[in-house]
């Protein structure tokens, strides 16, 4: 992309002179780079107005602004269509002036889109949808050169961010779409224009921002509404998962379901969780059995192997160019294990919780030998499904494991749940903060210890993990 297409998105007018390469973009002016576009936002704590020069001084060659940051640095007014200051040649670094910078790093990255040939694939579901990204695109890495959300940029944020980085030989973009209101993913949608749309599932995580699962499902259905109709657009749906099941009544495009059901089109049996060591299953698809063994972790893995695999039938790729996606080193991501000065095996899983995510891993450890102890935050934002979530978890945690602490008080929910499900009151500790959980914990493990920590991201679990593994 160059500053000429930047300025053409923004004002419908293209300058013969700006021919400089803009290399993506960037919100944050402490990531700018030779040759990036920093967006600046105005946030509640932090304006990015105040870091345009930072973003200057490390290589960013223009900046969208709504208003001057002052410094003297040049200006192009682009409010209201005027797009003055296009006759003659700036020197960069330069600011563009818009009315909104949101709206206008949106529209640049929608602009630059349709100047792509790209084959866009989304990707939403309450759950699994990072995971399944990553996975996806290192199937679609084995023939094409793939595009993808870093990290969980998947919003109206992070979504065009991702979109300005790509690049003219790009021929597969997958990205991650997140939902918490109507029309939030049929935005994202006529930014992004995808011909594949996936559904992982529709579980109870952000139901307090998104409302009932019949509400997070309706919004989750716009991803395979805004697909292409069929030859062109293909849907792939979790056939296991009802509301998704559903979502096939919706989309113009071609239906394609996987599942642990043999009415999908595709679908797994025979799965083995190794522990540590990956999974191993047998795949189905027409008249082909395929024994896989795959380095992902927890039987729950399957779901996102299959996914992956059911783009790649879609996308024309062979068997081979699929087992040797979803075998590569860069396809599993968030679960962490590191060990105590003692020995005791850390499952770091602390980025976020949910009731489905948490059943999953606590399905992992139960797959594992020795002492086995699940610590267990507050999952946040569940909305009405609070109480029922955390039961849940506590009456599969009463089921896999030795020892159960909890922290936070909505984790006393868990708590209570193991204790009426049989675990013995002495096998349940119930703390309030991280530190007593540090303090409870890092003198009583040894190397037979397994220990998984888990809670929402606002609960900061990750604490508890470099506690334990500096012994501290």
């Amino acid at each position: 992309m160059k500053i000429a297409d930047v300025i053409e998105g923004l004002s419908g007018k293209r300058p013969g002179w700006a021919c400089e390469e803009v290399r993506g973009g960037v919100i944050d002016s402490r990531q700018a780079y030779p040759g990036s576009l920093f967006i600046a936002l105005p946030g509640e704590k932090l304006d990015g107005h105040d870091f345009v020069h930072q973003a200057f001084q490390k290589g960013s060659i223009v900046a969208l602004v709504q208003r001057s940051p002052g410094e003297g640095f040049p200006i192009i007014d682009l409010r209201g269509g005027a797009a003055s200051g296009l006759d003659q040649a700036v020197k960069t670094p330069f600011c563009l002036l818009v009315e909104d910078s949101l709206a206008g790093m949106q529209k640049i990255a929608g602009f630059w889109r349709s100047k792509c040939s790209v084959k866009v694939i989304g990707i939403t579901g309450s759950v699994g949808k990072s995971s399944t990204k990553e996975l996806t695109a290192e199937v679609l890495s084995q023939r094409f050169k793939t595009l993808k959300n870093r990290g969980s940029l998947n919003n109206e944020i992070g979504l065009p961010l991702t979109l300005l980085s790509l690049e003219k030989d790009h021929e597969r973009a997958v990205l991650e779409m997140g939902f918490y209101v109507s029309g939030e993913i049929e935005f994202l949608c006529n930014l992004a224009h995808p011909e594949i749309g996936v559904v992982t599932n529709i579980g109870t995580v952000h139901a307090e921002r998104a409302g009932t699962q019949a509400d997070i499902a309706r919004g989750k259905s716009e991803l395979v509404q805004c697909l292409p109709p069929a030859p062109k657009g293909v849907a792939i749906l979790n056939f296991d998962d009802p509301w998704v099941r559903q979502m096939a009544d919706l989309t113009p495009a071609r239906v394609f379901f996987y599942g642990l059901d043999s009415q999908a089109d595709l679908w797994a049996d025979h799965i083995e969780g190794l522990g540590l060591n990956g999974i191993r299953f047998r795949l189905h698809y027409r008249n082909e059995i395929l024994h896989l063994r795959i380095p992902l972790i927890g039987r729950h893995s399957v779901h996102n192997a299959l996914c992956a695999a059911a783009v790649g039938l879609m996308d024309g790729l062979t068997w081979q160019e699929i087992v040797a996606g979803l075998r590569s080193e860069g396809a599993q991501l968030r679960l962490v294990t590191v060990r105590t000065p003692a020995g005791a095996l850390i499952l770091d899983d602390s980025y976020n919780a949910s009731p489905e995510s948490n059943l999953a891993a606590l399905n992992l450890i139960g797959e594992l030998q020795g002492r086995r102890i699940a610590v267990l935050g507050d999952m946040l934002e569940l909305g009405q499904y609070e109480e029922q979530g955390h039961a849940m978890v506590g009456t599969r945690a009463a089921e896999v494991v030795d020892q159960l602490v909890t922290v936070g008080e909505k984790a006393r929910l868990i708590a209570a749940a193991a204790r009426s499900a049989g675990l013995p009151a002495g096998a349940i500790v119930e703390l309030d903060d991280i530190s007593q959980v540090i303090e409870n914990l890092k003198d009583r493990l040894d190397s037979d210890d397994v220990v998984l920590v888990k809670g929402s991201h606002g609960m900061h679990m990750e604490r508890i993990v470099a506690a334990l593994e500096a012994g501290s």
